[in-house]
């Protein structure tokens, strides 16, 4: 019995050369994971390929060096746009804050005075627009999130690559804008 499927390798004939076999089917009905003898097994190691990488969706496979393009340039997007819009629900939850609170305490000061230091504490409604369209926001991270992750998982170079590129790319473009608040009293660095 051959048991090559397991080390990676697909062996051809005894006159051809071996090659490393990132997606084939499993000839045994114990291997398959979900319906039919026609089911790929995964790549556990990086690879630079083109050639039968499913992607996301069994339907969704590139088999051509452009059709890896375009996967590289729409992952590339989704990366970054994902970074952008953890900054925009950052932007949009400062802006929906509704209650504000301050809260005065005393703190010692130099000569023995005392001084006054000031925190402002904000809130919001549980049942309005900004905290609906918060929840919405959030799920489409946490969504695009999980398929940036399954995407790295194809062990694909290119596709890892455009991963790790896209989300560099998004926070360099959006990130310059989130307000850093550095609270001078605060000593514990």
């Amino acid at each position: 019995m051959d048991h090559s499927h397991h080390m990676g390798m697909s062996y051809m004939d005894s006159n051809s050369t071996m090659q490393p076999s990132h997606h084939h089917p499993t000839t045994s009905a114990s291997h398959s994971h979900g319906g039919g003898d026609s089911m790929m097994m995964m790549p556990m190691t990086f690879y630079f390929g083109f050639k039968n990488v499913e992607l996301l969706f069994s339907g969704l496979v590139i088999n051509t060096a452009g059709e890896m393009a375009g996967a590289f340039v729409a992952v590339f997007l989704l990366a970054m746009f994902y970074e952008g819009l953890k900054i925009a629900r950052e932007s949009l939850l400062r802006k929906s804050q509704v209650s504000i609170r301050y809260n005065s305490m005393p703190v010692p000061g130099p000569n023995g005075t005392i001084l006054m230091e000031t925190h402002k504490t904000v809130g919001q409604q549980m049942l309005s627009f900004p905290h609906l369209l918060q929840t919405v926001l959030h799920i489409i991270q946490v969504v695009i999130s999980y398929f940036l992750m399954l995407i790295f998982m194809t062990y694909n170079g290119y596709l890892c690559i455009a991963v790790a590129a896209g989300a560099g790319t998004g926070y360099f473009l959006f990130s310059w804008k989130k307000a850093v608040v550095v609270d001078i009293t605060e000593h514990c660095h």
